[in-house]
């Protein structure tokens, strides 16, 4: 089994990344926020999961454990598969995951492609007591006015951007914004404009 890979990214696209560990590239399907920020000549650490099928074996790749953990508990799902699973973690956090379960909501997976309504429903179901939503972090608390980062999220989305990552982008914009910035939805726009970059929707970073 192969559970982390510590290595070199030689390319990045939209939804994969291979990484060269010890002389090998490793090709690792990853969640969009992941493709988004691994960069070309940099070195990334992915928690993985390793699915063995008869005509293949395939790396799915993760941020962080509980990405890792989720992963594990949404392929466990009736009708859900890897690919489902991993645009499951490309469209929600975590956390957002976690909420829509406690509260019986369906709607933010049957937003996700390739996740029907009665599929979106079996998450729910099967998913409940397994997850539950965290407390803010000390980061998320000091992002600067909820509102603002709210308004700034929804902008990302309709400009293209997947949920999770709009949310992540504009939380970490408004950590590291000044107070000025933090007060204006447009001011912090630019900025986390700025910090995802050109690359949008479908492009591919390479």
């Amino acid at each position: 089994m192969i559970s982390s890979l510590h290595g070199v990214v030689l390319l990045a696209t939209t939804d994969q990344v291979i990484v060269e560990v010890g002389g090998v590239g490793f090709s690792v399907a990853v969640p969009a926020d992941v493709a988004h920020t691994a960069t070309v000549g940099e070195r990334i650490l992915l928690h993985t999961s390793l699915i063995v099928r008869e005509d293949a074996l395939s790396l799915y790749g993760f941020a962080d454990r509980e990405e890792l953990e989720i992963f594990g508990l949404l392929i466990s799902v009736t009708g859900v598969g890897p690919k489902s699973a991993l645009g499951v973690l490309s469209h929600l956090t975590v956390d957002q995951i976690a909420e829509a379960v406690t509260s019986e909501d369906d709607a933010p997976f049957r937003r996700v492609s390739g996740i029907g309504p009665k599929t979106a429903k079996l998450i729910v179901l099967q998913l409940a007591g397994k997850v539950h939503p965290v407390a803010p972090s000390s980061r998320a608390a000091s992002a600067g006015p909820a509102d603002i980062t709210t308004q700034v999220t929804a902008a990302l989305i309709g400009l293209g951007w997947s949920e999770k990552v709009a949310a992540e982008a504009a939380a970490q914009t408004a950590a590291e914004a000044t107070d000025a910035e933090r007060s204006s939805v447009a001011a912090l726009l630019r900025r986390t404009l700025a910090l995802l970059g050109p690359a949008q929707g479908g492009q591919s970073r390479v």
